[in-house]
């Protein structure tokens, strides 16, 4: 079974389309979450995997590009990556459905329990600015601008957890779906070009999954040069790296996306945060949404490989 392209998202975020102009090199990497699952770190992984520990030749977002991202004009997006001679690593927010798929292209899909995905997605959306609201509203997007954030987040959370903003999904509103993005994802883990790797798995093992990543894509680390990697692939560490990178480039009259900028887009990077945010009530209508899923895809959603047991492997008939 080979994934098929039957989705085309529009909103004041995506444009799928997009993708119609991208033209595979084998061995191109596609980094795709839906949102807060940690598509960043990923793409900072195979930075490191790539170029070393040191400085990169341009800043991360230039390196690897969101091309499903509406705002930036696609003829620039597509000739940065036509003319990068290194190994190319793209990303989306797009769920598999909705994107090309090339058996020469490896895709790596990254996922986290969905309550901690609706906090980190939370804190994103109350930091945006003025600014922020003024670029997802031009152009007249499909569906409508995005709304102003909530400031309660519980207010937030009964609207992202029951309503959606694509017909074919049953939540993630005013986004998209992070439940649909996973599911479609989930039945194709036996593909030999994608690999699945959950937060929760970042966070407890960074080096043992930076290993899983180094293997999947064909790259191999000399073992003396693993522990600069690993500690440039920390949270603490990209979290300082894009301050210093944001105070470089920034102009003093540039409007700021987040009201902090990068403090804001590196906020915590911990899970659990919605335990002290989320009622009773709340988890209810998480259950409900939840309870549409495959069983499994939500115990892994939930707890993530080194929990649940890890569910590639487990589908392939190799040992836990």
């Amino acid at each position: 079974m080979i994934p098929q392209q039957t989705r085309t998202y529009r909103n004041h975020h995506l444009d799928s389309t997009r993708w119609d102009r991208y033209q595979p090199r084998p061995d191109d990497v596609l980094i795709s979450t839906s949102y807060k699952s940690g598509t960043t770190w990923v793409q900072r992984i195979v930075s490191l995997l790539l170029f070393g520990p040191g400085s990169l030749p341009a800043p991360l977002s230039e390196l690897s590009p969101w091309i499903d991202m509406r705002f930036p004009p696609l003829d620039g997006v597509i000739e940065t990556i036509e003319r990068q001679q290194h190994r190319r690593f793209v990303k989306s927010h797009l769920p598999l459905d909705a994107l090309p798929f090339y058996p020469e292209v490896r895709y790596i899909w990254v996922a986290r329990d969905t309550r901690d995905v609706f906090m980190s997605l939370w804190n994103h959306y109350h930091s945006h600015t003025d600014a922020a609201y003024e670029m997802m509203s031009a152009g007249d997007p499909e569906g409508g601008p995005l709304p102003r954030c909530p400031e309660d987040p519980r207010e937030f959370w009964r609207s992202w957890i029951t309503r959606a903003s694509f017909p074919w999904e049953s939540d993630g509103w005013p986004y998209w779906s992070h439940h649909y993005h996973a599911a479609s994802f989930w039945p194709f883990l036996r593909l030999p070009n994608l690999l699945a790797v959950h937060y929760n798995d970042l966070l407890a093992d960074l080096e043992g999954q930076m290993r899983r990543v180094a293997v999947f894509l064909g790259i191999t680390v000399p073992e003396e040069e693993w522990p600069a990697l690993v500690e440039a692939a920390r949270f603490r560490s990209m979290r300082e790296e894009a301050i210093r990178q944001e105070a470089k480039r920034s102009k003093p009259d540039e409007p700021k996306v987040w009201k902090d900028g990068a403090a804001s887009f590196f906020f915590k990077g911990t899970n659990g945060r919605w335990r002290a945010v989320l009622t009773p009530a709340d988890l209810a209508l998480y259950d409900q949404a939840a309870a549409a899923l495959d069983p499994e895809l939500r115990t892994w959603l939930e707890g993530g490989s080194l929990a649940a047991g890890d569910p590639q492997r487990a589908r392939e008939g190799a040992p836990g």
